[in-house]
């Protein structure tokens, strides 16, 4: 049985068909979750997708984060539910305080849009449990705050606990150690700025987005 994939949708959002087909291509069964929902329906897995929630207004996600489905979310990830953020979802994420840090404007104060080379840094998260330490992937990005800040002491946690799973090789928007995803201390939440749901298909440019979505239908399937 494939396993249920729920994407989350605000108004605003851009980029949840785009993760549903992903998804659809590698064999799961996604299905759209609207935002004032309460109830995420029994999936499996929650992906939180790129766009701009709300417009953005005040600032990325700090609207989306009082949404009702935001609820469901945040305590499916407590009991251990695998929970993605891509992009946008990364900075609701962090304003519903499932994840450390905060996304700011980039360094150079410009939209960037282009295909960045990421370093896996562990294995040991729902995202990347299917690649190997070191690996390189080509994954997009399309973002304007995407630049990863937080406290020193926030930062020493990270590195320390190993939850810095993947950094860019060459920093393209100024976030502190090159990040570019973080997963919380249990390992089953996870935000990135890349969008691996753009790298699926060859006549895309690249197909290694697909080692992390099936990295997290393989976390899906063990939250069964």
């Amino acid at each position: 049985m494939s396993q249920k994939i729920g994407v989350v949708v605000f108004p605003g959002s851009n980029c949840e068909m785009d993760a549903m087909e992903a998804f659809s291509d590698l064999g799961a069964s996604p299905r759209l979750l609207w935002h004032a929902d309460r109830d995420i329906g029994g999936v499996d897995a929650v992906v939180i997708p790129g766009g701009f929630a709300h417009g953005d207004y005040l600032r990325p996600g700090a609207i989306a984060r009082f949404s009702p489905a935001m609820e469901a979310i945040i305590d499916f990830a407590h009991n251990g539910g695998p929970v993605l953020g891509i992009c946008n979802g990364f900075q609701v994420l962090t304003e519903a305080g499932l994840l450390p840090g905060a996304l700011q404007k980039n360094a150079g104060l410009k939209f960037l849009c282009k295909e960045v080379e990421l370093r896996v840094e562990t294995t040991n998260s729902v995202l990347t449990n299917m690649a190997y330490e070191g690996q390189t992937l080509r994954i997009p990005i399309n973002h304007f705050e995407g630049n990863f800040t937080c406290t020193d002491e926030t930062l020493t946690k990270l590195q320390s606990n190993g939850q810095i799973i993947l950094t860019y090789t060459e920093n393209p928007n100024g976030s502190i150690a090159n990040i570019a995803a973080i997963c919380n201390a249990q390992r089953n939440v996870v935000g990135l700025m890349p969008h691996p749901e753009r790298a699926c298909h060859a006549l895309l440019g690249s197909t290694d987005g697909r080692t992390l979505l099936e990295s997290f239908i393989q976390g899906a399937h063990a939250n069964v």
